[in-house]
């Protein structure tokens, strides 16, 4: 069993994360998914998870704090 080499979360933009959460989901969805990878695919996503989550919270107090200047 080889191990999936993963770039850091903090590296990748926003839609390279996407797709790699994609990515794993159709893996672990496939009759192919190797059942002794399934805990790394699953961390590996909750790290894309809380990653994207946190970029999402970012631009959306971003956008909110740009939008209250323009009504100012």
């Amino acid at each position: 069993m080889q191990m999936p080499k993963f770039t850091d979360v903090a590296e990748l933009s926003y839609t390279q994360a996407v797709n790699e959460l994609d990515s794993i989901l159709r893996n672990m969805q496939s009759d192919g998914c190797d059942i002794d990878l399934l805990a790394v695919y699953t961390r590996r996503a909750t790290e894309l998870l809380t990653e994207c989550r946190k970029r999402l919270t970012a631009t959306d107090k971003e956008l909110q704090t740009i939008l209250a200047d323009l009504q100012k």
